[in-house]
């Protein structure tokens, strides 16, 4: 029988009967002698009639599988010869077949037990570092990292001694102090309000072994809330799980108990990770319970306490990317809810719970259907949104909770509770929002008066609190540019409206564009509108079947293309008589201000959308351009900072818009640096590096700046004669400090001595190399003139 070696890749098998003996591959059309191109498998002599069943295990290396039919039912390849009986012929190598295109036929370098088997190895797998890799923390968006709590076992989070503090005794009627002691004698935990004569209680109604609704064994009281007790139970009839018992409310009239539990009904249906889950709702002795899930973990409160604690009594708010991590978590859970037509309504710190590098939302007591206009609201001072009394809860208002709570987790909110009870403190009292402007543009939309103002969905606040992050994350860093980039929802990239080279763009060009709202009514037929000439656009779109806010803002770029402002100015107008809170008609009135040359009016159109979408870069690198136009330095340089560090996309119009900056304040390091973020990767690192070079050469700061200068486009491929006009620059400048101060030997300009002889040599030639590419005879011979003119003195 005769025999070929394997032709594929690291294998070192032979080909038997038509395949390979080792990884199973089909044998290639010469290596059967005599081949005519079709392999065959199977004795020689063999019919094409169905051969007997093959068994027996495979042996194919690491492979579990058993041979059947003549291919193994794991890995598909061939019994070898003599295993079990014959193979029957295979199809054409040319064929369809799935066992003969399968990628498992291929040869494949030995991993894992295969390896471990052909070395002798009993090793187990261990767990490796790209399984570490792939596993990243839940909270912190992959952008930041917040350190995990450990969960706490149910048996010790049950209170020893349960009472309520006398300082946090108060009527729940009319929260007046009440149970107070009086001289030696302690206040009583149970007894009559002396304001408005409503009963109170503070003593637990559940004690230890009792059985509630018949399930529920309660084995002490895990903390006390707004309801009352708060208790831990074992459920009985599922494995003795730990769950936790709520007061639905301190009544013992049997009707409004089946009542307030029928309301609460609702609550079964809202199933999602990252809310605590309600599994039943029952009654004991009058009192009704919600059954909740229990969630061993550390609630933020407790969390806050600690670090004050251990800060010895001195708030110590957490850190601004941890306080916006553990929302960023959560919000998806509000997301849920309103789409469940459901309201949290007493959202704070108290009821978010970290358990390992999870969160869950917990108490459940004053969630309430949104068309819900006749129960209790429950909320609590400092964090309800002030129109609530008023005119109840809303999405609105599930808003502003949430941006109070991320204000009191990352900051010493003083006066949270009576003098800015429905605001925000002044920037220039808080560091924070000095130091993060973001955040302050956030949070004051989040947390603004008018609830029309705030952001109208959770999602919407969780995408701008999303960039927040990243620009805060950037900043604390100290990232001098952006390694990375991310696609917003709203924008698209820098310079993505030029014509033409970004350099010569208008600044209104050099911005990114709106990216469309795939959800216009007119969406559909915008589509269907691709017409480049922006004057014959705009006359498509006056056909549009039907206007909408689509159709008004892709008008007004048209017109402002076309140069027709006025026509944008009245799509400006519409859109904001029909919504005045449409950010994107104010975002296309900043663009037309700078096609008008009018900064300031840009500038304040561009800050007001800063405000709406606080976590976008663009509206930010249009107030920088508007500022820097304006003679607003400080304003516009901390702006392209931002830009620059945070999203690579932003980093070349950030960077020159930086060195223009600094280089009108005489500060040439500070300009050069900025050029200097500009990577090897953009395509505008050519431009920057010849304008960096351009500042070197004429800083007059001597011989190593003009080399500097010369290094910067080194190894650029570069318009001649731009080159040679650099050269030309820096060689002259570089003879004058020469013949003035001397020479220095040791450095080298663009590969010539700081000497006299060879800088004379360079600047001859960069004068006759722009001869060469002189448009007119006068100016060639005015050029080989001054090559001559220079040229040093020769004994020829």
């Amino acid at each position: 029988m005769t025999t070929t070696a394997c032709t594929q890749p690291g294998c070192t098998g032979s080909i038997l009967d038509g395949y390979c003996d080792v990884c199973g591959s089909p044998a290639a059309a010469s290596s059967n002698p005599g081949s005519t191109g079709t392999a065959v498998t199977g004795n020689a002599g063999s019919g094409g009639g169905s051969a007997a069943p093959v068994t027996g295990a495979c042996r194919q290396p690491g492979c579990t599988g058993t041979y059947l039919d003549g291919y193994c039912d794991v890995c598909g390849s061939p019994a070898p010869d003599g295993v079990g009986g014959s193979v029957p012929d295979a199809e054409p190598i040319s064929s369809p077949s799935t066992v003969s295109r399968a990628s498992n036929r291929l040869a494949s370098t030995p991993l894992g037990s295969a390896r471990a088997a052909a070395a002798g190895s009993k090793l187990t797998r261990r767990l490796g570092t790209s399984s570490t890799r792939l596993r990243g923390a839940r909270l912190g968006a992959g952008l930041t990292t917040v350190p995990p709590i450990p969960a706490i076992d149910a048996s010790k989070a049950i209170l020893a001694d349960p009472q309520v503090p006398e300082d946090r005794r108060n009527c729940p009627s009319c929260g007046n102090a009440v149970g107070r002691s009086r001289g030696d004698q302690p206040g009583r935990t149970e007894g009559f309000c002396p304001n408005c004569r409503s009963p109170y209680s503070f003593s637990p109604k559940l004690k230890k072994g009792d059985l509630v609704g018949g399930q529920y064994e309660v084995a002490g009281c895990l903390a006390h809330g707004g309801f009352g007790w708060i208790y831990m139970a074992r459920d009985k009839n599922v494995s003795d799980r730990w769950v936790v018992l709520k007061g639905l409310l301190n009544s013992e009239d049997p009707d409004a108990v089946a009542a307030a539990i029928a309301e609460q009904q609702f609550l079964a249906r809202v199933e999602h990770p990252l809310i605590v889950e309600i599994y039943n709702f029952v009654t004991h002795e009058g009192a009704g319970y919600i059954v909740m899930e229990y969630v061993g973990g550390t609630s933020l409160k407790t969390l806050l306490k600690q670090r004050m604690k251990a800060n010895h009594g001195r708030y110590d708010a957490l850190p601004i990317d941890q306080a916006i991590a553990y929302l960023l978590e959560i919000l998806p859970a509000f997301s849920y809810l309103h789409d469940l037509g459901v309201l949290y309504c007493d959202f704070k710190p108290d009821n978010i719970i970290q358990v390992g590098d999870a969160v869950k939302l917990i108490d459940l007591g004053g969630v309430r259907p949104i068309d819900d206009l006749d129960s209790a609201i429950y909320g609590t001072v400092g964090y309800q949104a002030p129109e609530v009394p008023e005119v109840g809860p809303s999405i609105a208002s599930d808003i502003y909770t949430l941006g109070r709570t991320l204000t009191v987790l990352a900051m010493e909110f003083r006066g949270y509770q009576s003098t800015y009870i429905a605001s925000l403190p002044p920037v220039s009292d808080v560091p924070l929002f000095q130091q993060y402007d973001s955040v302050y543009r956030l949070l004051a939309k989040a947390c603004a008066k008018d609830p029309a103002d705030r952001f109208v969905s959770a999602d919407e606040l969780r995408v701008q609190l999303l960039g927040v992050l990243r620009e805060v994350v950037a900043a604390k860093n100290g990232a001098g540019a952006a390694q990375h980039s991310t696609s917003s929802l709203l924008f698209g990239s820098p310079g993505d409206l030029a014509t033409g080279p970004a350099e010569s763009a208008p600044p209104w060009q050099r911005l990114p564009s709106l990216l469309p709202d795939e959800g216009d009514k007119q969406a559909g037929w915008l589509k269907t509108v691709s017409v480049p000439d922006p004057a014959k656009r705009l006359e498509v779109l006056t056909t549009a079947p039907e206007s909408s806010p689509q159709v008004l803002l892709e008008t007004a770029q048209a017109a402002l293309e076309a140069g027709q402002y006025d026509l944008v100015d009245a799509s400006v107008t519409e859109l904001l008589s029909e919504d005045p809170w449409e950010w994107r008609a104010v975002w296309m009135s900043g663009l037309v201000a700078l096609a008008r040359e009018d900064s300031r009016a840009a500038q304040s159109a561009f800050n007001a959308v800063y405000g709406q979408v606080p976590g976008e870069l663009a509206p930010k690198l249009a107030l920088a351009v508007s500022c820097q136009l304006s003679g607003e330095y400080d304003v516009a340089e901390g702006l392209f900072l931002t830009c620059a560090r945070t999203d690579a996309n932003y980093i070349a119009p950030s960077a020159f818009g930086l060195a223009a900056i600094r280089a009108d304040r005489g500060d040439l390091d500070g300009a050069v640096s900025a050029l200097d973020l500009v990577p090897q990767t953009s395509g505008a690192y050519i431009r920057a590096r010849r304008q960096r070079a351009g500042l070197l050469a004429g800083s007059g700061r001597g011989l190593a700046a003009l080399a500097e200068a010369m290094g910067s486009i080194e190894a650029l491929t570069i318009d001649p004669v731009d080159r040679a006009n650099l050269s030309a620059s820096v060689f002259r400048n570089a003879l004058d400090v020469v013949l003035g101060s001397g020479p220095d030997p040791q450095l080298r300009i663009s590969g010539r001595a700081a000497t006299e002889p060879d800088l004379r040599d360079g600047l001859e030639a960069a004068y006759r190399e722009l001869a060469g590419h002189a448009r007119s005879r006068e100016e060639r011979i005015a050029l080989v003139d001054l090559a001559n003119e220079v040229r040093g003195w020769t004994l020829r």
